[in-house]
Formats: structure tokens, C-alpha cells, sequence
């Protein structure tokens, strides 16, 4: 029998690699580059399996040119990327890869709050450029993290893991209050943002949100860019409506604001899931879902399962 044709729009990590030729027949995209419109076209048209990046637009256009694929493994928890519908609808499996990244996103909304609150790029950029002359009493002063309160918006898994953080490691519990959120954005010194990008939370944070925040609060991003409006964003921290920002995901992605690059925001190229040990455990997880399924099994983080059809 000859073996599933799989595209893979990265070359990933040892165990997926492995995992993933053990079984088919696979196609690995290994250009620093993205892959053209065109290239993916090309390379897609004759597979059965695509794994594929935040950085793939998977829509009906796509599926049309690859009448064979049958199985979509996206190498995130998000999947916006994805036309999840009209896979389904050409009977398209289409996988993610929830719960290895939790932690690792946690830490890093964690370090940009950090990060920001004291002002720490400031401070490393003032000391490698040999302004700093000496220790002085109110030099980059900027905010304690201790004892404030933090906005969880999404209290899902990762949502959950920030929490965690937050009551520190002698509480057995969250100890996490429940808000509407306009009683949050009031109240929160720093709002951390954990929602999956869709109808409902695209740019929901605009303008009258943000200037419902405190002025003294910070907003972090790790989930996606869109759920911000970054104008609106740019107008909250030109007019000192909130104190600064965190930001790993932008609205228009590579794209930065010009606004945004102030002092008081902490900019990063979408690093949430960045460690090695995390990004190994997605790129498995992806390939586990497209050998399953050409082994006759239920992929395990179908987010379509009705495309399958069980006796």
C-alpha cells in the first residue's frame, strides 16, 4: 500500500519528523521564507494531509486545488487560520494542538506584565547604549506587580494557568473572582487577554473598553492580535487613558503600529509557545493527529468530528 502524501509547511522538530515519515510520504517546506500563495498551491495539490502553521490561510479556495487532502493539522491551539465550515463541508478533518502550550503562553503573558510594569526594556536599552552613570534613588521607576489585581479575559486553559501564577504557590486554590467585564477592566491593574479570535472577540478591545480600563493599568496580548483594535490602542496610550502594554501578536501580523513602539509598551514577534520543549510537543501532537488517521483512528484534537463517520 503506498503511503498518505503529506505536506508540512515547516520542517518542525526531531520526534514529529520522524513520527510523520515513519508512515507517509512527506513533502517538508525548508526555506527560511514563508511559502508563496502559489508554492503552497503547488505543493498541496496532489497531498492527502497538510500540517500547517498560524501563517497558512486555509480557506475553500485552498481546498478546491487539493481535491485529495484530508486531514488539516494546524500546529497551534488557535485556529483562525482555518475555514473549519468548508473543510467540513468537503469532509476535511481539521486538528489543533490544545493543552502542550498552556504553561509556556502563561509564563510568557507573565513576562511582558513583568516586563512592562518595571520597565525593563527601557532600563536594558539605557544600559547598552553606556548612558547609565551610576545608581540613582528614582531612576526608571516603575510599578510592583505584588498585590495588584489581574484581569483575566478567557478564563480557559490558559486563562486558568495565569491564574495559577497569580495566587502564587502556597494557595491550593485560584482564588479568582468572577467579573462582567466592564466591573474587570475597572478594577484590574493589569488585563491579560486569553480569548480565540473570532466573530465575537475581533477588535473587542476597542476604544470604549480600553478607556474603561484605570489609568494606571497595563494590557497584555498573547492570543491574537485582531482582539485589539490597534488604533484605538495607540489613542488609549497617546492620551495616557492606561499606563502601557505588553503585546506578543499584532493585528496585521508582521506589521507593527508605528504608535506602539513607545517606551511604555513591550513589543515581542509572537514568542507565547516559544520554548523548545513546548513547540516539539505541538509539532508531535500535529503528526500524531495525521497518523491516526491514516491508521484508521479518530485523530485526537478533531475540532470537526463530524466528518468522521463511526459504525
Amino acid at each position: 500500500m503506498s503511503k498518505a502524501k503529506v505536506f508540512i509547511t515547516h520542517p518542525l522538530y526531531p520526534d514529529a519528523r520522524n513520527l510523520l515519515q515513519s508512515c507517509c510520504d512527506c513533502e517538508f517546506w525548508s526555506k527560511p521564507e514563508r511559502p508563496s500563495r502559489d508554492e503552497f498551491l503547488g505543493r498541496l495539490k496532489d497531498k492527502e494531509a497538510l500540517v500547517c502553521l498560524l501563517t497558512e490561510r486555509v480557506a475553500d479556495d485552498v481546498l478546491r486545488t487539493a481535491p485529495k487532502l484530508r486531514i488539516v493539522a494546524n500546529v497551534a491551539v488557535g485556529y483562525d487560520n482555518v475555514d473549519v465550515p468548508a473543510c467540513t463541508k468537503r469532509g476535511v478533518a481539521v486538528t489543533n494542538t490544545p493543552g502542550v502550550l498552556d504553561e509556556t503562553t502563561a509564563d510568557f503573558a507573565w513576562a511582558l506584565m513583568m516586563a512592562v510594569a518595571r520597565r525593563l526594556v527601557e532600563a536594558d536599552q539605557y544600559v547598552r547604549a553606556g548612558n547609565w552613570k551610576g545608581w540613582d534613588f528614582d531612576q526608571f521607576c516603575g510599578t510592583d506587580v505584588w498585590g495588584k489585581t489581574v484581569g483575566i479575559v478567557g478564563f480557559g486553559r490558559i486563562g486558568r494557568a495565569v491564574a495559577r501564577r497569580a495566587a502564587g504557590d502556597i494557595e491550593k486554590e485560584l482564588h479568582a473572582e468572577y467579573r462582567d467585564l466592564n466591573a474587570l477592566l475597572a478594577e484590574a491593574d493589569f488585563v491579560t487577554l486569553h480569548v480565540p479570535l473570532n466573530g465575537d472577540t475581533r477588535q473587542m478591545f476597542d476604544a470604549p473598553k480600553l478607556f474603561r480600563m484605570k489609568p494606571t493599568a497595563f494590557l497584555i496580548n498573547t492570543s491574537r492580535g485582531p482582539v485589539v483594535d490597534e488604533a484605538a490602542l495607540v489613542h488609549a496610550l497617546e492620551s495616557r487613558k492606561i499606563a502601557g502594554a505588553g503585546l506578543d501578536v499584532f493585528e496585521q501580523e508582521p506589521f507593527v503600529h508605528p504608535g506602539l513602539k513607545r517606551p511604555n509598551v513591550v513589543l515581542a514577534p509572537h514568542l507565547g509557545s516559544a520554548s523548545n520543549e513546548t513547540r516539539g510537543k505541538m509539532a508531535l501532537v500535529a503528526a500524531q493527529n495525521i497518523v491516526a488517521l491514516f491508521q484508521g483512528q479518530r485523530p485526537p484534537n478533531m475540532l470537526n468530528p463530524e466528518v468522521i463517520k463511526t459504525s
